[in-house]
């Protein structure tokens, strides 16, 4: 295969999960379902060549932050964003980011296409590692779609799984679009959802790490019963009256919580 000389040093990089959305009508569909106002500070994750942010631009906000972990295409944005003095573009991973050192606690949404191969990681951290309420009063984002399903997966399905339990238990999830693969370069193997959650605080008082210990137990190998598996929680599956015959995907996400708040 002969090499090009002129390689476009921004090509997708494999390492860091990139996929960009080459589709405008797509952008255009996905702008329109985020809503701001000149309260609200935006924190773009990946934006990449731009493609969303071309939009973002154009909506109002206080201020729009850039996380771009690929340099030269942060050194692109830097560029282009110079002589504004609300856009700034970070050259940072998303995952270790200080949003609420930046933000105050205003008003903020935090929209992207994901990488997918850390969507997972970075929806668990937004969830996990903040104060809740969050800093943020929305989330937009792109994950693979099978992500997708077992984030919004409700207890009996196959899907559900700890991040759907987590997940709901921190937040109201809508399904915003669908993303096929053809609409990316490069293609990917499977399409994409546009997810939005919404904090709800219905859980506040429950310690999301006591949550997150139980949910490992139980799904760790989850055909075991949970008479096997939270054995030591027994006395409070007895409390709340939960059959321990059931198995981890059984359990509702109201069950799930009640558990944890006991613990």
């Amino acid at each position: 295969m002969k090499l090009q000389s002129n390689t476009n040093k921004s090509f997708p990089k494999k390492s860091l999960g990139q996929n960009f959305i080459q589709n405008k009508d797509f952008i255009l569909k996905l702008s329109a379902l985020i809503c701001s106002d000149n309260d609200t500070n935006i924190f773009e994750i990946g934006p990449g060549m731009g493609a969303l942010t071309n939009q973002l631009v154009k909506k109002k906000f206080k201020n729009l932050y850039l996380i771009e972990k690929d340099f030269l295409l942060f050194q692109r944005l830097e560029d282009r964003f110079q002589k504004d003095k609300n856009i700034f573009a970070f050259n940072a991973d998303a995952l270790d980011y200080n949003y609420e050192g930046i933000n105050n606690n205003q008003k903020s949404l935090i929209v992207g296409n994901l990488p997918f191969n850390i969507s997972s990681q970075l929806l668990i951290n937004w969830i996990v590692n903040y104060n809740w309420p969050p800093f943020y009063s929305k989330m937009v984002l792109m994950f693979q779609k099978e992500v997708a399903n077992r984030i919004i997966a409700k207890h009996n399905q196959k899907s559900y799984s700890r991040i759907s339990v987590i997940s709901q238990a921190r937040c109201e999830i809508k399904v915003l679009l669908n993303a096929p693969s053809n609409i990316f370069f490069p293609k990917p193997k499977v399409d994409g959802t546009i997810l939005e959650f919404s904090p709800i605080t219905r859980y506040l008082d429950i310690d999301i790490s006591n949550l997150q210990k139980l949910l490992k137990k139980s799904f760790e190998h989850r055909r075991k019963k949970i008479k096997t598996s939270l054995k030591d929680y027994d006395y409070l599956l007895k409390k709340f009256d939960i059959d321990d015959g059931l198995r981890a995907e059984n359990l509702s996400v109201d069950d799930y919580c009640k558990l944890a708040s006991a613990i």
